[in-house]
């Protein structure tokens, strides 16, 4: 059995990965998105904690975390998050009869993947390219040709904080995937 090992830093910053079950695209629906969106209030509701920038894929979502001073049980809040979605989208009697033997003894439904990704991000560096990883992202999948046509990511607020142009990524701009270096972000980002 694997031994996941997680970074346990009270007000850290986390850069955080949830993938749907076999990759079924749950977030193609916007309705789906609101739900989302209510699950998201209620855990910040019941365990407050800060959204520094994320993206809702279809298949995926990226996230960064700032968590308060003192806790760093980011990996609660994103059960909660799961249960919660589950929840809203599903009802209380989401069958967790299908799937393997493994999923039913752990009681888990088919709208996620078990498990979830993590980084801490130990300074500005790192925190500046996730920023730019997550913004890029729905480019990267093809779902769009520049970053400010996707709907949901937090790259329309970033714009207005002024920290990124609105034609940020954009081959108009000069500034095209190839001038992108995930390379030293990828060994921790998950997919």
């Amino acid at each position: 059995m694997a031994n996941y090992r997680r970074a346990w830093i009270p007000g850290g910053t986390f850069f955080l990965t949830m993938v749907t079950y076999q990759r079924k695209p749950l977030f193609e629906n916007s309705d789906r998105v609101e739900n989302l969106r209510k699950a998201i209030a209620q855990v910040k509701q019941e365990m407050p904690f800060d959204i520094i920038a994320a993206v809702v894929l279809p298949d995926h979502l990226h996230f960064i975390w700032k968590l308060p001073l003192g806790d760093a049980n980011f990996s609660r809040r994103v059960g909660r998050l799961k249960v919660l979605f589950t929840r809203y989208q599903f009802g209380e009697s989401v069958s967790v009869r299908s799937g393997s033997a493994s999923r039913r003894k752990h009681r888990e439904s088919d709208v996620w993947q078990r498990r979830f990704w993590e980084h801490t991000i130990r300074n500005e560096t790192e925190l500046n390219q996730c920023l730019d990883y997550i913004h890029y992202n729905p480019v990267k999948h093809g779902y769009v040709s520049y970053p400010h046509q996707w709907k949901h990511s937090s790259f329309h607020r970033w714009v207005k904080l002024g920290y990124y142009s609105r034609d940020w990524g954009c081959p108009v701009s000069g500034n095209t995937s190839q001038k992108f270096d995930f390379k030293t972000i990828e060994y921790f980002i998950r997919e």
